[in-house]
This record gives C-alpha cells, sequence and structure tokens, in this order.
C-alpha cells in the first residue's frame, strides 16, 4: 500500500463538535502530524470543511473512521501526495 503523505478531504460536518475540536481529534489520529480544517461554506445545521492532514504514513481509513465518529461525512478525496517528499500543486484544484 502507498505511503501516503497529505491528504485533503472535502468533509460535511454537523455544527457540534465546534471545527476547532473537530480539528483536535484528527490530529490526534495514528500517523497525523498537522491538521488544518477549511469552513468552505456554513449552513444551518452543517458545515462543509475541507481538511488537509499531513504525516509520514497516513492511514486513510482511520481518518475516515475517525470522521465518521465525529458525526461526519468524507465527500470526497480531493488530494493524495505520496513519496519521499511533498509536491505543491502549481494551480489549486479549485481554481481549476
Amino acid at each position: 500500500m502507498a505511503s501516503v503523505r497529505r491528504l485533503v478531504l472535502d468533509v460535511l460536518k454537523p455544527h457540534d463538535p465546534p471545527l476547532v475540536d473537530f480539528t483536535d481529534q484528527l490530529s490526534r489520529v495514528d500517523g497525523v502530524a498537522g491538521a488544518t480544517c477549511t469552513l468552505v461554506e456554513l449552513d444551518r445545521e452543517v458545515q462543509n470543511v475541507e481538511v488537509t492532514l499531513e504525516g509520514e504514513n497516513l492511514d486513510i481509513g482511520a481518518v475516515e473512521e475517525t470522521i465518521d465518529e465525529l458525526g461526519g461525512t468524507v465527500h470526497s478525496i480531493d488530494l493524495v501526495a505520496c513519496g519521499d517528499r511533498l509536491v505543491t500543486p502549481q494551480r489549486p484544484p479549485r481554481d481549476a
């Protein structure tokens, strides 16, 4: 299996837990060295969040399980980075 070093996910989550707590819980998943969650859209009952995770060997299953336990749903995996070094896209996918 590939050694995943960066993941960008499109996630739908309820307002509870708050975004700070949601991000903190994701940062505690084994293999995650850092987590960033960006609010993309706010609705009456849910939040659409872009989740970016980095680590040496991210376990996608463990990440998805944690998101599910927190009441969220992964809509899509928008970016995956593997290899000895991280390569930053020249143009963000959402702007293409």
